[in-house]
């Protein structure tokens, strides 16, 4: 893949690791168990089982909390070096308080939700029931966010393409029209009785690319849309009823997804950036607008020593209120061809200092943990600690927080 590009108006300044040891707070350690190993990628936490504990989803298998043996879930293709799968994300689909997975793929255009089958057939392994929620006709789907972007509690589907000239699409969880089936249908049901549907809203016709964020850059309290070509500013009213206006302000290979998070402290959104399929792990100062309304960006690196950090997540590891940068090297991303793609697997995690404007870098696992192309941050154990859970082609790893 391309490296990426900078336009004119991004100015650069290096910002170079800070020191690797300790400062004023000792390291954050986990513990690593490796919970199977195949080229799945996709990862996800919720409670499957109603017991009240956090389990895991990992393509093929879910894991349950507490022994986190694999547990049968669906079957997926083998496709090209991967597994035919590009994310995992949990929503009760058909209304019955268990949670069901949605998931994408790479090539296919359908997203199937598969239904959580009850506590008989969940303690018997049994396969889920997959259910087709929507054919979108689009291939190339290089992943996906679940997020809410209007507000009203239920998260839509942002789908990303690999293909830059392509349209980009918003997938919304809609109430099915009545006349839906009733509880008691709903086995008879070849939908298994969904209670909600996918329709779909165009922000644009072209702009899209290797790259997906949400958040609010442009300062009116609304959440943007980003991609590798630039980003989409939702309106100020009716945003499912017309075109977003498109900023066709970059050509990147960004991580999937960037992070959107106001790191100066300024007011306004900045941004993280992986580059997805070389070495690079940069952040965007946004440094407001020109006379134009373009947004200026000052870019600073984190971190140039390894390759392929293609998704991050921001989340307060050790309790002091602030956000942490979770990433690590995407494994065989393009089965070993991208630059440093032969080199070793790696997962870590940067503390921010706001006054110095700098990240430092502490060590997760090197030579066995790598990213795939979904992160999970949540309490696992029960111990108010936030944990980790990855799942790659270096395998999917649990990694609890000491």
């Amino acid at each position: 893949m391309p490296h990426r590009s900078i336009v004119w108006f991004l100015s650069v300044a290096i910002c170079p690791i800070a020191n690797l040891v300790a400062g004023d707070s000792a390291p954050i350690t986990f513990s690593v168990r490796m919970l199977a190993l195949d080229a799945n990628e996709g990862i996800a936490a919720g409670d499957i089982d109603g017991d009240g504990k956090m389990d895991l989803v990992a393509g093929r298998n879910w894991y349950r909390g507490g022994d986190w043996a694999p547990r049968p879930l669906r079957t997926i293709e083998d496709w090209n070096g991967y597994v035919e799968s590009n994310g995992d994300y949990l929503f009760d689909i058909n209304g019955d308080g268990r949670l069901d997975v949605i998931a994408g793929s790479f090539k296919p255009t359908e997203v199937y939700w598969y239904e959580n089958p009850g506590d008989e057939a969940l303690r018997l392994g049994k396969l889920w029931p997959q259910r087709l929620l929507v054919d979108t006709g689009n291939t190339a789907n290089e992943g996906q966010l679940m997020h809410d972007i209007d507000g009203d509690g239920r998260p839509e589907w942002i789908v990303n393409s690999w293909l830059k000239d392509v349209p980009m699409v918003i997938w919304r969880l809609v109430d099915k029209p009545e006349g839906s089936p009733s509880d008691g249908e709903k086995k008879a049901s070849p939908d298994g009785g969904a209670i909600c549907e996918m329709v779909p809203h165009q922000l644009g016709e072209k702009g899209n690319g290797h790259g997906l964020a949400v958040g609010d850059i442009s300062g009116d309290g609304r959440t943007d849309v980003l991609a590798g070509q630039g980003w989409y500013e939702q309106p100020d009213d009716n945003p499912w009823g017309q075109p977003w206006k498109f900023h066709r302000h970059w050509d990147l290979h960004a991580s999937v997804p960037m992070i959107v998070t106001d790191l100066d402290k300024d007011g306004d959104g900045d941004l993280i950036i992986g580059n997805g399929h070389d070495y690079g792990l940069f952040w965007w100062q946004n440094n407001g607008r020109d006379e134009n309304g373009k947004i200026q960006w000052a870019e600073h690196e984190i971190d140039r020593s390894y390759s392929q950090p293609h998704t991050l997540a921001w989340r307060d590891l050790d309790g002091d209120g602030s956000g942490e940068l979770i990433t690590g090297k995407r494994y065989f991303g393009h089965n070993g061809r991208d630059p440093g793609g032969m080199e070793m697997p790696c997962l870590y995690y940067y503390q921010w200092d706001p006054k110095a404007k700098e990240f430092t870098r502490y060590t997760i696992d090197e030579g066995h943990v790598g990213c795939g192309l979904q992160i999970v941050t949540t309490d696992l154990n029960g111990d108010d600690k936030t944990d980790i859970a990855v799942a790659g082609k270096s395998g999917t790893y649990l990694l609890l927080a000491q």
